[in-house]
């Protein structure tokens, strides 16, 4: 594995888990060269899952692209790493037990924001407030009083 910082081909693993869903094997390992510490995931290659978008195109689906919009998201909220990996885990797991190789984006969006309402409502509501496009405050509005009508 190569380091990210310095491009030295030698490290070693200095801890090994299972991801918390155990879909992925995370391990942390440092550099022989640098000595900084990285962290990688081993996970089974699986066949490729595609997303229909609303216009209708087709694209692969891409985890590192699902964890961007949920770490913008959770910015400034009391949710590590770990945890937005895990939603991530949770969702892609969900997507390939329906045994198809195409999803609509919206299925992603609603499932996305299903976890985020659980772990953290700001985060949620900054989430819907994009993909649902508010497009101005009474819609805002109403989503909020949704929000705090379940309670």
């Amino acid at each position: 594995m190569q380091c990210p910082f310095c491009f030295n081909i030698t490290s070693k693993v200095v801890d090994k888990r299972s991801s918390s869903d155990n879909t992925a094997i995370r391990r942390r390992r440092e550099c022989l060269k640098c000595g900084k510490r990285y962290t990688t995931y081993e996970r089974p290659e699986l066949t490729t899952l595609y997303i229909i978008k609303k216009n209708g195109n087709r694209e692969t689906f891409n985890r590192q692209k699902l964890m961007a919009g949920m770490l913008i998201a959770c910015e400034k909220r009391p949710i590590g790493s770990d945890d937005i990996e895990d939603m991530v885990n949770k969702i892609e797991t969900e997507l390939r037990k329906k045994n198809v190789n195409e999803v609509k984006s919206s299925v992603i969006g609603e499932k996305i924001m299903k976890h985020l309402k659980k772990k953290d409502k700001v985060a949620y509501i900054r989430f819907a407030s994009v993909y649902r496009d508010f497009t101005d405050l009474d819609t805002f509005k109403d989503e909020l009083l949704k929000l705090t009508e379940k309670k």
